[in-house]
């Protein structure tokens, strides 16, 4: 369903799908994005049931407890207004890995219209509201990192299209900029060794770059990138896409 038909977006109202991490780890990352959302003009919700989308249970194996969150998440993003994410991962598993483990499921129709109506957040600022360039300022070099869960959606385009059409901004190649963090949620916990390896070769692709700050539209990427660069003593630092857009319009007293 990587590719497939997503519900029209007809009104300014959104519904705000802030992920495990946001609460427990980057509440500023959910504050930014209400703040680039009301910015783009669109008012937002905050369905205060919500827990999480279900993946790590999904990548885990464990699609019988996954479903269980997820029949969650459809009873709590209820009506017809998009659902905004700030991660790219957490807006895959809604409207594809959810599919996928829900193609027996009598509930299937109700998760495919849930996934119809999830965007990530760069993806419905530029393919969803029609955003083609952000104002402000923001001076710096950016590296952008693709992750995984973006691949066969419009996430890493809109992304790149967003920073490079703010004033400041230099958006730098690097090496293998599609090869995988190494985090994949409980894939770093299973085989910690590997997703060490792989981060750290991913790191130095990107210090290649030299880039100013390092941003994606996944902050479990940026966690583990962030994490490995401190442990090696060599901090970068890292920024989610929602919060160079904020700060962007705060450098020029638009916010």
């Amino acid at each position: 369903m990587l590719n497939a038909e997503r519900s029209a977006v007809t009104g300014p109202r959104v519904q705000l799908m802030a992920t495990c991490l946001c609460d427990a780890f980057y509440d500023d990352m959910a504050r930014a994005t209400v703040e680039v959302l009301e910015h783009a003009g669109c008012a937002v919700e905050f369905p205060e049931a919500q827990t999480c989308c279900g993946q790590p249970a999904f990548n885990g194996g464990d699609w019988a407890a996954s479903r269980k969150v997820v029949r969650h998440a459809v009873r709590t993003f209820t009506g017809d207004a998009p659902v905004v994410v700030p991660s790219g991962s957490c807006a895959a598993m809604m409207f594809h890995g959810a599919v996928l483990e829900f193609e027996k499921e009598p509930d299937l129709p109700a998760v495919e219209s849930l996934g119809r109506r999830t965007w990530e957040l760069a993806d419905f600022l530029v393919n969803g509201l029609g955003v083609k360039a952000w104002p402000g300022r923001y001076d710096a070099k950016i590296a952008f990192h693709r992750s995984c869960h973006t691949r066969g959606t419009g996430t890493a385009a809109a992304a790149v299209q967003l920073l490079r059409s703010i004033a400041g901004v230099t958006v730098v190649e690097f090496g293998e900029a599609e090869q995988c963090c190494g985090f994949g949620g409980t894939f770093s916990v299973a085989f910690p060794k590997i997703s060490t390896a792989m981060g750290t070769l991913k790191l130095d692709h990107v210090r290649a770059a030299q880039p100013d700050v390092l941003v994606s539209a996944d902050m479990s990427c940026l966690m583990h990138m962030g994490g490995l660069a401190d442990k090696a003593h060599a901090p970068m630092k890292t920024q989610h896409l929602a919060q160079v857009l904020r700060d962007a319009l705060k450098n020029s007293g638009l916010l």
